[in-house]
């Protein structure tokens, strides 16, 4: 049941509308705005809740954004929630917001990837391949929502087709060598140094590192437990799970590296178990990294590129894929997929011991 006032204020010569319906739960509902200067915007905006009430695609995108926000929030992390809100706060609604859902067609997509695809910055860079991309799995994904949940007839992302590619930037690792180098320059700032040190050593996420307290570490295990990560979201702390649930592991460290940490945590005069060792950002580690690199003079690699390292410098070593996920908390066909070309390649064994077999069977 739906009920509508829509009636003038005669203080601010204005028009407010009062609206209550029953939702699909059979809770009654109550929704009001004040501020229009005519009675036919008062009316326009009471047939959009309506529309957004019964769940009839003839509302705008916008408002169907509404009700996309209000069922899936709640069912992301919030970090996650932040990225698509900016996508469709930016990238989305300026450009489909007024347009009615069910009217949106392929053509339209197409021009707005079109957009997207022919953008230029003040420096004439255009968006990566892997960002259109995503702005466009973020689109496809409103218009699933409401072919799955609200009956529109199709997707008419679908129907054109992604833009960009999944495939990132170029991986970039530091050997050894590099690392130590790097390293060395580190030792004046303690809590950079140690932080970079487990980074590297360990291969976990830069979330993974900033989350870690002193009760992560076992001394006498020599080991450290990843079970959370760090984020800074709009001017506050939060902790969440680490990225995927593979990413709970714990971690043994090498003797050396038990040793400093064992050190470290000591030197942090108060710190309870609960406290965060390393209580500083991404930025701050991001600095660092730049002022290390330029020091040193070796190439810029991202903090992501770190636990490229590791892993990398983990297949030199002769480990298996299946370890190495274990360790870094990835699943091991991503490690095969993503690292396939750092594996010392076994098709002249496979193909000798092939030979010897068929050579013993007398064939």
């Amino acid at each position: 049941m739906i009920q509508v006032a829509v009636y003038k204020e005669e203080k601010t010569n204005t028009w407010r509308v009062i609206y209550r319906y029953t939702n699909w739960k059979g809770e009654r509902k109550q929704s009001q705005k004040r501020g229009f200067t005519t009675k036919r915007e008062a009316l326009a905006w009471e047939r959009e809740q309506e529309h957004k009430a019964t769940a009839d695609l003839d509302m705008t995108f916008e408002s169907f954004v509404a009700l996309y926000t209000t069922d899936m929030q709640s069912r992301v992390k919030e970090n996650t929630w932040g990225t698509k809100e900016h996508i469709i706060r930016t990238k989305l609604l300026p450009y489909f917001g007024k347009r009615k859902m069910a009217e949106i067609q392929s053509k339209e997509i197409m021009a707005w990837q079109n957009e997207m695809i022919n953008y230029r910055d003040e420096n004439g860079k255009p968006y990566s391949p892997v960002y259109l991309k995503t702005l466009h799995n973020q689109l496809s994904a409103i218009f699933n929502h409401a072919v799955k949940y609200y009956n529109l007839k199709t997707n008419p992302a679908a129907k054109v087709g992604n833009m960009g590619k999944a495939k990132g930037r170029e991986m970039l690792f530091w050997t050894k060598d590099e690392y130590q180098k790097f390293s060395d320059v580190m030792m004046d700032k303690p809590l950079s140094y140690y932080a970079f040190e487990i980074l590297y050593w360990c291969g976990i996420r830069e979330g993974e590192l900033l989350a870690l307290t002193p009760g992560d570490f076992d001394f006498e295990r020599s080991t450290v437990s990843i079970s959370k990560s760090y984020q800074r979201l709009k001017g506050r702390d939060v902790i969440t799970d680490p990225k995927t649930p593979k990413s709970n592991r714990v971690i043994k460290m090498p003797n050396f590296l038990c040793e400093e940490m064992q050190d470290f945590i000591k030197s942090l005069y108060g710190a309870e178990p609960t406290d965060r060792i390393f209580p500083v950002t991404k930025s701050y580690l991001h600095r660092e990294m730049d002022r290390g690199a330029k020091e040193t003079g070796l190439k810029r690699i991202r903090i992501h590129d770190l636990r490229h390292s590791h892993i990398s410098l983990l297949i030199d070593m002769g480990f298996s894929a299946i370890a190495i996920a274990d360790r870094v908390g990835h699943e091991s066909i991503d490690i095969t997929y993503n690292y396939a070309h750092l594996f010392p390649t076994r098709q002249t064994e496979m193909a000798e011991k092939l030979d010897c077999l068929r050579t013993e069977e007398g064939v």
